[in-house]
This record gives C-alpha cells, structure tokens and sequence, in this order.
C-alpha cells in the first residue's frame, strides 16, 4: 500500500483502538445493585431477541440478493454488497451491546452528580461513535485496494442502504409501538409516571431505544458514510481513472476520523452544570483540526495548485454546514428556544392548537435548512467548476466538490455520532432510576442529559438528512454519465421530455407514500401494544398497586412480531421503482424519479425530525417548570406520542430510502433498457 492508502487504513485502526478503550473504561465502572443489572439484563436479551429475528428474516435475503446482483452485473458488486449489508448489520449490533451496558452504569453513576453521569453516557456513545465510521472508512478502503474501480463496487451502498433501512424501520416501528403504548395506556389512561415498573410496556419502551436509536442510528450513519464516499468516488473515477482524485474522499474521511478522536477526548468526568457546553467545545474542535488535516493532505497529495485549493475550500463548506445544520435545528427542537416555548404554551389551548403549532413549526424549520443546503451546494459547485484545470470537465469537477462537501461533512461522523449515542444511553438510565426507585436527585440529573439527548438525536437527525441530500445529488449526475457510456448515447434529462416528468411525479410521490405506510405501520404495532398493556391491567388488577409483576416479556414479544410484519413493504417499493420504471421509460424517467424523491423526501425527512422532536421537548420544558401532571401536560403527552412516529420512524427513514433509490439506480443502470420511449 501507498501512504495515501495507508492513511485511511492507519486512522480506522486508530479509532478501533481508542473505541475499545473507552468500552473498556466503561465496562470497569459499577453497575450497580442487582436490580439494576435484572432489568438492564432485561433489555439487553429483549433487544438482541429483536434483532436475532429480524436478522433471521434478513441474511437469506441479503445472501440471495448478493449472488443475484454477483451473477448479473458482476461478481465484485456481489461482494462488495456483502461487505456492505455485513458491515452495517454489525454497526448495529456494536451500537446495541455498548448502550445497554453504558446506560445501567449511567443510572448508577447519577449519585455522584451531572458530570460524572455525563462522561459516562457520552464515552458509551463515543465508542459507537468512533467504531461506526472506523468500519465504513476502512471497508471502503480495502474495498477500493482490491477493485479499484468505483463502479465495480457500488453494491456496497445497496448493501450497506437495505441492511440500514430494515434496521431502521424495523427498530423504528418497534420503538415507537413500544412508547406509543407504554404512553397512552400508562401516562394517559393509568396516570401512572413514565417509566413506571407497573407498566407492562416499560420493558418494551427501553428495548425500543435500543434497537431504534441506537442500532437504527448506528446502522443509518454507516450507511450515510458509505453512499457518501461512494458518491464522491464514483465522480472522480469520471474526471480520471487512476489517480490521487480517487483517494482524496478517503483521505478526507480519515481527517474527520482523526478529529474526532481529539475531540472525544476533550470530555471528561468532571463538575459541570450545563451539557452543551462541552458538546459544543467537542465539536468545534474537531471541526478544526478537521479543516486543519484537510489541508496539509490536500497539500501534500493534490499539490500547489488552484484546483487543489478549491477542493479544499468544498471540504470546509462541508464542515462549516455542520453546525449551521446543528444550529437549525437546536432552534426548532430545543425548549431554550421560541418555537418549542411557543408549542408549549399552546397547549393551553386543547390538542388541536397543541397539534397544529408543532405542524407549523416543524415546517418552517424546513426553510432555513433549504437556505443553507443550497448556498453550500451552490458554493462548492462554482469553486470546484471555476478552477477545473480543463474547462470541457468543468461541470463534473463542480459537481465532484460538491460531493466532497457531504463526504467533509460525514467526516465528522465519529464526534456527532457519539454526541447523539449518549441520547438513548441517558434515556434508558432514566428509565432504570425510575424502575428502581432511586430518587428524585437521580432522576432530576438523567432528565437533564435527556432532554440534551432528544435535541442532539434530532440534530443527528438533520445531519444525515443533509448528507443524504448532497450525496444523492452527485449520485444522480453520476447515474447520467454511468447511462450514457453504457448505452452510448445522450439521453435527454429536460423538462420536454415526458418521461423524466413522469419520473418526478413518480419520485415526489415515493416519500409521501412510504412516509403513510410507516405511521400507519406505527399505529397498528401500537394499538397491538395498547390491547396487551390494557389486557394485563383488567386481567391482573395488582400490577398497578405494585403487589404483582407485569408480563414484560409478552410486550417485547407483541412489538417485535407486529414490527417484522410491517418490515418489507417500505424496502420493496424502494427497491422496485427504480428498476421498473428504468426498464419501462428508460434512464430520462430514472433520474426524474431520483431527483423527485431528493426534493421532497429531504424536505419532509426534516419536518417530520423536527416536528416529533419539538413535540417531545414541549413536553419536557413543561416537565422542567414544574407543570408535570397538569391537564397542559397531558395534551403535551398526546403531541409527544404524535411526533413519535414522525421523528423516530417515518422521518429517519427517508434520507435512507433517497440514498437506496440512488445506489440502485446507478447498479443495475445496465438493465434500463425503455420498452416504451417517449
């Protein structure tokens, strides 16, 4: 291996190393009483049984799938889609295993105040978060070393994207199944507090974080990294066929890695009062040195030269539209702010008003989002075009610098992954102090890094929406030149042309109709979870005076059936439109369907994100003056269970599904062969 080979190899070995520290340190610290450790045993089997039948469903399919994919298009896809799906399928279940154990050894460390707790949750995220990108940067690494042409090796993104997207609805469906019920019956109809041991559903709630934010998460970020760099890839592999444009993404990727790691370390247990400050110095200084490592291997690879710098410049937008993105959102989803205040304070109003103020906010958030997705679009085209050493490929390098402007910003993955991985941790800490009856100090210290926890998984949230908007963009332009150079001819993408409008409609349509079918999933899982909870209250009336354990086991059981049924629908479809429609109308109505789906599904992802998660913080900022069991608060509850499916299920998916539409498009390109020309 060269050293610009070895870079990228020698920074994932790195994170590898530093992740299984930190897992070690958090192994080592107490996890408390034997009750503690009865009921994180509880959720760790729950959520591993999920996941066991989830993946007993999903191995046969991805096998038939990689030898389909091996026997028509080429055999290195095959196995780069192996790579791809094995990979995320493990980046799942790292994410799983390190929160269980972080978030009982998080509930017992609530005793000695807010910073210990902290570092503790945060360092269980900081070992998904390092792991995850580790896995994507070096997969696609060694992916490249053995077939080093980026197009023999797209299958890892239909991998990597069809593992993430089964996880994620599957884990999204069940969580939200889980807290819908555990809330309505418990908060609304019992009265009884959130995370109640009386509450049959409890058990369940806790698995759900597990397996939806933390695996889900996990699974949807590794495959954000890979589509990303694949994007940037395949546009290099455009402008020259071998060469250092090839290895920049790469190099760009260990940058962030390397920052990240110098970030993480910058969080330790030590007394504090407010979270975000030292979530915020984290990033920015990996952000920093980031910028910093861009540059000196932008220099010591690409040169002295004006492209070289204009590249560079296309990664630092890339970095920089990060916490533009962090900053959206924080404003839209955090109670510190005016729009969660606002949707607070219209709960006085009765359920509609409450309901309708989250809806409005939520779309409003989606106009400075757009701002800034198209200034960073916009910039990192003209600088990379204008300084094109040839002008004839000044269009594919503006468009390869926009590409590494989403790689920049999945660069730093590994600080915004952890930083959203303590989120779930907290959450299911909460839970365990409140089973256990450890206090109100102890609860008041995990409430606080939970609510921390809601705003950065809605920013995590925006993050890979993001990302998945500027990859997809660059995977499209790459799907016009992989058409043309199979087919030989110049296809005609304007408006004129019927069957690129056609694929518009098509993909405008695809992320509203999946976005129903996954809500309408949610509130059948839900209302299964609704009967059992009600079941056990009537059967055994000595559950809610604490004489008699609840079934915890039957609820886990009844969410994880009622989520593996509803796994395949939202899959097929991605799958399928694609395909069908290039086979019909040919590649015009394939990048119509692409772009289509870009445009609405980012939109909506957001607004779905950012609506679930302000319902969510109205709801703690209530909690946090003291309005708890007030009749404000119980419509607030009801907004909450509302935005559930919104911003765990439906909205996370979609910046999958645009990605999926994207890698399968540019796979299986070969087989758009139009019956129908139009």
């Amino acid at each position: 291996m060269t050293l610009k080979e070895l870079i990228p190899v020698g920074a994932s070995i790195i994170a590898f190393i530093i992740a299984a520290v930190l897992a070690v340190w958090v192994s080592k610290q107490k996890p408390g009483t034997q009750q503690m450790l009865d009921i994180s045993n509880a959720v760790g089997v729950g959520a591993m049984a999920f996941l066991r039948r989830e993946f007993r469903i999903v191995i046969p399919v991805a096998i038939g799938l990689a030898v389909l994919i091996g026997a028509a298009i080429g055999f290195t896809n095959g196995i780069a889609f192996a790579v791809g799906a094995g990979l995320s399928a493990v980046a799942g279940l790292i994410a799983l295993k390190i929160t269980v154990k972080a978030a009982v050894r998080a509930a017992n460390a609530s005793g000695k105040g807010l910073g210990h707790t902290f570092a503790l949750a945060f360092r269980g995220g900081a070992t998904v978060g390092l792991a995850v990108p580790a896995m994507a940067l070096l997969g696609m690494s060694l992916l490249y070393h053995f077939f080093p042409s980026p197009i023999t090796i797209a299958g890892v993104g239909i991998g990597a994207s069809l593992i993430a997207l089964f996880i994620r609805v599957g884990g999204g469906i069940f969580t939200k199944a889980a807290d819908m019920g555990a809330d309505l019956v418990g908060k609304v109809e019992a009265n009884i507090p959130e995370d109640d041991p009386r509450n049959p559903a409890t058990i369940a709630d806790n698995v759900g974080d597990n397996v939806g934010d933390a695996a889900g998460m996990g699974s949807d970020i590794y495959e954000s990294y890979i589509v990303t760099m694949l994007a940037s890839l395949l546009i290099a592999g455009l402008i020259e066929l071998n060469g250092t444009l090839l290895f920049y993404p790469m190099l760009v990727g260990a940058s962030g890695l390397l920052a990240s790691i110098i970030g993480i370390a910058t969080i330790g247990p030590r007394k504090m009062t407010d979270v975000n400050k030292p979530l915020a110095n984290a990033f920015y200084v990996s952000a920093a040195i980031a910028i910093s490592l861009n540059f000196v291997f932008t220099y010591l690879f690409l040169g002295h030269s004006q492209i070289a710098y204009a590249l560079f410049g296309s990664t630092v937008i890339g970095v920089i539209l990060v916490p533009v993105i962090q900053r959206i959102t924080d404003y839209f989803t955090s109670y510190r702010f005016k729009p969660v205040q606002e949707i607070a304070a219209s709960a006085k109003w009765g359920y509609a008003s409450l309901t309708l103020m989250g809806i409005i906010q939520g779309m409003r958030s989606t106009g400075p989002f757009m701002i800034a997705i198209v200034v960073a679009l916009a910039t990192s085209y003209v600088l990379a075009s204008s300084a094109a050493p040839d002008p004839a490929q000044a269009t594919l390098y503006g468009i390869f610098g926009t590409s590494l402007t989403a790689m920049a910003m999945l660069s730093l993955a590994g600080i915004v992954l952890s930083i959203d991985a303590f989120g779930p941790i907290s959450d299911n800490a909460g839970g365990i102090v409140e089973m256990t009856g450890m206090g109100e100090e102890n609860r008041k210290v995990t409430d606080e890094i939970d609510a921390v926890g809601n705003t950065t998984k809605a920013v995590t949230k925006g993050f890979a929406i993001a990302s998945a908007g500027l990859a997809a963009l660059a995977m499209i332009q790459a799907f016009q030149y992989e058409a043309g150079k199979v087919f030989h001819h110049v296809f005609d993408y304007s408006l004129s042309n019927p069957a690129v409008v056609i694929g518009l409609l098509v993909g405008g349509l695809l992320p509203f109709f999946i976005t129903s079918q996954l809500i309408a999933a949610v509130a059948r899982a839900a209302s299964k979870m609704v009967e059992e909870v009600r079941r056990q209250f009537k059967e055994t009336p000595d559950i809610l005076t604490g004489k008699t354990k609840p079934d915890y086991a039957k609820c886990v059981d009844v969410a994880t059936v009622a989520s593996l049924r509803e796994l395949w629908k939202s899959a097929t479809i991605t799958i399928a439109a694609p395909i069908i429609l290039g086979i019909v109308l040919g590649p015009s109505a394939v990048v119509g369907l692409l772009m289509g789906a870009v445009i609405t599904g980012i939109f909506l992802a957001f607004h779905l994100a950012n609506t679930g998660g302000a319902w969510d913080n109205a709801k703690k900022y209530m909690e946090i003056n003291k309005q708890k069991g007030t009749e404000e608060h119980k419509i607030a509850i009801v907004g909450d269970i509302i935005g559930d499916p919104y911003k765990d299920t439906a909205g996370p998916a979609l910046n999958t599904v645009i990605k999926l539409l994207n890698t399968v498009a540019i796979v299986f390109v070969s087989a758009f062969v139009a019956i129908f020309v139009l």
